[in-house]
């Protein structure tokens, strides 16, 4: 089974789960053929699905990048406050959804700026999509890791202009996005720290992907928490134990990084809107989110 197999699997519940749709503009369920990314929660879906107050915060979609590459992001950071704190969140591979964006305002009251960009804006719309293998080979494959480096880049300048402090910048990422994090601690000298949730470590190497998170294990410019599941389908035991003992034998910020491993947990437990969210690991995984930016960029 290859990587992208694995991580197709770890995405799509073992039984069909089917729920009528609406226009909520992220993803709330699937069946076995795939996601659809616009169903609205229901029943105990609807019961779990954390809703954040956007009172007391500028938030908002944005346009980011150079003048001849601008791409849009969304934004939440306490209301006409400066100098503060900044986290760039890295969706999924369903993009800059609803629960994204409800995740930057969770930080933005706890006090952090936080920016969400939406990576797959040149390759096309998630949202679109029912089928996760076709979302994979038209828009995720597409995406190369330098593009998306590009774009953290490009959503930390926005940030510094617009309210953040360019010198305490952090990034964090769930699935898709938690691969980046490893791999732009790596890259991006500037930031001060991550967390990656659930972000594969090893995963299918080819020209827009030419290197694992694992092979950069030892080289990390600044200290990354990963959050991960016992249980995730697509990223085996194996690969999360390796992984600390590169990282004990690397750089001193690859010796500061930590790894968490929640027993019986699976993928995309964070993931409030989705039948794999686990309330207790994905309440203690935020708390250490939050601990671990107030250690490094406050």
């Amino acid at each position: 089974m290859t990587a992208v197999e694995q991580e197709i699997n770890s995405l799509t519940p073992p039984n069909p789960l089917l729920l009528p749709k609406s226009r909520r503009g992220f993803l709330q369920a699937g069946a076995l053929a795939g996601f659809a990314a616009s169903v609205a929660p229901t029943g105990a879906l609807q019961a779990q699905t954390i809703t954040t107050s956007a009172e007391g915060l500028d938030h908002g979609m944005v346009q980011m990048g150079a003048s001849n590459d601008q791409f849009p992001g969304y934004f939440a950071k306490p209301k006409g406050k400066k100098g503060l704190a900044t986290v760039i969140v890295l969706h999924e591979i369903f993009g800059v959804h609803e629960h994204i964006k409800d995740v930057c305002r969770r930080f933005a009251q706890k006090g952090f700026m936080a920016v969400a960009p939406e990576c797959f804006h040149r390759q096309g719309d998630p949202s679109k999509y029912t089928s996760i293998p076709d979302l994979f080979a038209n828009i995720v494959s597409k995406a190369s890791d330098k593009q998306v480096l590009g774009d953290v880049r490009a959503a930390m300048a926005w940030a510094a202009s617009n309210g953040g402090d360019k010198n305490k910048a952090g990034v964090t990422g769930f699935c898709w996005g938690g691969r980046i994090v490893w791999l732009a601690a790596a890259e991006i000298k500037e930031m001060k720290g991550g967390v990656a949730w659930y972000g594969r470590i090893r995963t299918t190497v080819n020209e827009a992907n030419p290197i694992h998170p694992i092979d950069i294990a030892e080289k990390l410019q600044w200290p990354v928490l990963g959050l991960y599941g016992g249980a995730d389908s697509g990223i085996p035991n194996s690969d999360v134990d390796e992984m600390k003992t590169l990282l004990s034998f690397g750089s001193k910020p690859s010796q500061a990084s930590e790894i968490i491993l929640y027993p019986d947990t699976p993928h995309a437990f964070h993931a409030d809107y989705r039948p794999s969210y686990r309330k207790n690991p994905a309440e203690d995984g935020w708390k250490r989110c939050l601990a671990w930016f107030e250690k490094t960029l406050v």
